[in-house]
């Protein structure tokens, strides 16, 4: 029998460190000096100059913490080491403060790119997210991002929505089975699609839209990559622009989207599947479309991030990044997940198309405990009730109900 009912306590975050503490009666001018010393972080940079990185180790040790590097820096034989800082919250909040008092401008800039990861990695707090005239909460629930496909060749539903009767009344029904967003896509990004013109694409869209727009409810995402499209979907009202190459692609979409007040979805993509450090350089990507979007005037509080399961990736490939879901909100900005019917289920359960359901289900109840705000599906009603179980569970304060006195 265990002594005194001696148990391990999973503290994510500074918040449940302080309601541990609170719960046992400590003193609460002492609360503040412990709460950083019972959440461990373990934060990796990369490709550090050796001065840098020598300071960082220094700087660490000094502090009761270390710093992983390369066995060669010891001797000066690499010029650039990877560093992996292993510490806990208040270790590396005093780095920050002692790097920041450093003279050199690059070791300034880790220390203010480190008290900015420190704080995304706290839980986000409910707040909103601008759409072009609608508002989003974000943190509260997580939201259904409903698929319209309204092309004849989309690998989940090709063609059943392809007219405009059918497409409005499917739109209705995703709405009433609790859609919180509805994202219309008119040309197929499955593997081997062909690309259409921005012609024919706008031809399967305008129908739609001037219909729909008006008197829409939920806001209205429009999925494409080409910023003439775009831009006639927001001249329509349209509140959110998807776009599967993060603004990267076409060089007039991030200035189409800044001009507006929608909100974008910046996702992840590569015309291959070959990587050397797959989630660092997915992460690399993701920040060279925020820094687009920022740059373009689209705020802050406009940008969801979209880490493109199925684009630029394998099956092995697509899982990895699932299992690391959580290493995306070091960004700072809500993330969608999309596996709705995906490949990836077909492939490691041999599976048809109408048969992912479940494991659908099961792949965005992983991303919600992972942190993902927003699921982009095809069954809404079915995560409906899945995801209203989940958010129970995933989005309750921890320990409120015992472990107090």
């Amino acid at each position: 029998m265990r002594p005194y009912n001696m148990r391990w306590l999973e503290v994510n975050t500074v918040a449940q460190a302080r309601k541990v503490l609170e719960q046992i009666g400590v003193d609460a001018g002492g609360i503040p000096y412990m709460v950083g010393k019972a959440v461990t972080r373990v934060i990796k940079l990369e490709k550090v100059p050796a001065a840098a990185a020598h300071i960082l180790k220094q700087e660490m040790l000094a502090l009761g913490g270390d710093a992983a590097v390369n066995r060669n820096l010891i001797i000066n034989a690499v010029d650039t080491t990877d560093v992996v800082l292993l510490g806990t919250y208040k270790q590396l909040k005093r780095l920050a403060v002692k790097l920041k008092a450093q003279p050199f401008g690059r070791v300034r800039k880790i220390a203010e790119a480190l008290n900015t990861l420190l704080a995304n990695l706290e839980k986000m707090p409910v707040t909103h997210l601008d759409c072009n005239g609608k508002q989003l909460e974000l943190g509260s629930k997580t939201l259904l991002m409903g698929i319209l496909n309204v092309t004849p060749d989309s690998f989940a539903d090709g063609g059943k929505y392809f007219t405009v009767e059918a497409a409005l009344k499917h739109a209705e029904k995703l709405i009433q089975d609790g859609a919180d967003i509805i994202d219309i896509g008119a040309e197929s990004t499955r593997p081997g699609h062909v690309e259409i013109s921005a012609e024919e694409e706008w031809a399967r869209l305008e129908p739609v839209l001037k219909e729909l727009v008006p008197d829409c409810p939920v806001p209205i995402s429009v999925d494409t990559q080409k910023a003439v499209v775009a831009e006639k979907a927001l001249n329509l009202g349209v509140n959110i622009i998807n776009d599967i190459w993060g603004l990267q692609k076409d060089p007039d979409m991030a200035k189409v989207v800044g001009r507006s007040e929608a909100a974008v979805v910046l996702m992840h993509n590569k015309n291959n599947q070959e990587y050397q450090n797959m989630i660092g350089e997915m992460m690399e990507f993701l920040e060279q479309s925020i820094e687009l979007a920022l740059k373009n005037g689209i705020g802050e509080n406009r940008i969801i991030l979209d880490p493109g399961i199925g684009f630029g990736k394998n099956p092995e490939q697509n899982m990895e990044v699932i299992s690391r879901l959580s290493e995306f909100k070091t960004l700072g900005y809500p993330l969608l997940l999309g596996v709705s019917r995906k490949s990836v289920i077909g492939k490691a359960l041999n599976l048809p198309v109408e048969h992912r359901l479940e494991p659908t289900i099961a792949l965005g109840t992983l991303g919600v405990a992972a942190g993902v705000d927003i699921l982009r599906v095809h069954d809404v009603l079915e995560h409906k009730k899945a995801i209203a179980m989940v958010d129970q569970i995933i989005r309750r304060t921890k320990g409120e109900l015992y472990e107090g006195r």
